[in-house]
């Protein structure tokens, strides 16, 4: 989850900083979803129907949690000028980020009705392995500028 959560700081990071330096390639987002999706459908070995069934409802929650993200984001923009602000955004972060549990918990639940648990469990564990091999691509080519 705080792998997910990274990610796409780091992408929205990628982003900001490839409005500066025209130099280095934009981030495609569809791009970065076709990857995901291949990535996932090959390592959890998802069948064609499979895919088609279960990738509707994963976008799904990739897209809620993206909303969730952008209020944890714009949450953590500036740091409140006193005690009780720092209190205050210390818990709206903890209540986003069990609202990001919650939600997986209950998408995991989802996608148990759309597919056999083994094939889930490789998709959890796909997402995650493609998440971390996108955090080293993005590390590489910011260590190359």
């Amino acid at each position: 989850m705080k792998k997910v959560v990274l990610l796409i700081f780091c992408v929205s990071f990628f982003m900001k900083g490839t409005a500066q330096d025209n130099q280095r390639p934009k981030f495609d987002p569809a791009k970065f979803r076709a990857a995901q999706e291949q990535f996932i459908t090959q390592a959890a070995v998802l069948s064609p129907s499979e895919a088609s069934d279960f990738f509707p409802v994963y976008n799904e929650l990739q897209e809620k949690k993206r909303a969730l993200f952008d209020r944890q984001r714009r949450l953590g923009m500036f740091k409140p000028t006193d005690n009780e602000g720092c209190v205050k955004a210390i818990h709206e972060r903890d209540k986003l980020q069990l609202e990001m549990t919650k939600l997986e918990q209950s998408y995991h639940n989802k996608f148990l009705k759309v597919l056999p648990a083994s094939k889930v469990y490789d998709v959890i564990k796909a997402e995650d392995k493609f998440h971390r091999q996108m955090l080293r691509h993005f590390s590489h080519h910011k260590d190359k500028d």
